[in-house]
């Protein structure tokens, strides 16, 4: 992250200058480790993540953007891609790729607006002054 700031105000201030700018700040960089990390060749994780994520992103776009990870994951260990599972969600993450979720179960009885509800014939005031007074049902 530190190296893509550098690099991004390279072209307008230069390398050395930045550098000498986030000295003593929380960004600080050494310029050795700046210069270490522009001619490091790429890590074997982050070759095989780029491979992958090209790969998922394929099979998510073969799939109507609809597959997520766990299905994603299936079809590529069905084409002979072993992957584990917490990488493919992490890539797919990373590349804001994301599954349809399932709808909700749906709701059976919806109450129409023409039918007409009880009304409340006591006013929510439940005392009765004597026995079988007041008689109430609930039928939920």
């Amino acid at each position: 992250m530190k190296v893509e700031f550098v690099d991004s105000q390279r072209k307008e201030h230069g390398g050395q200058p930045v550098l000498q700018v986030l000295e003593g700040t929380p960004a600080q960089i050494a310029p050795s480790t700046y210069y270490a990390a522009k001619s490091r060749p790429e890590s074997a994780r982050a070759a095989r993540d780029r491979e992958l994520t090209e790969k998922i992103k394929r099979v998510h776009e073969a799939n109507y953007n609809v597959y997520g990870a766990r299905k994603v994951w299936a079809e590529l260990n069905r084409h002979g891609i072993e992957v584990a599972r917490c990488t493919v969600e992490r890539l797919m993450r990373e590349a804001g790729l994301r599954g349809l979720p399932r709808d909700k179960s749906p709701r059976t009885t919806p109450p129409a607006p023409e039918t007409g509800r009880p009304t409340d014939l006591v006013e929510r005031d439940f005392t009765a002054p004597r026995v079988n007074e007041l008689w109430v049902a609930d039928i939920t």
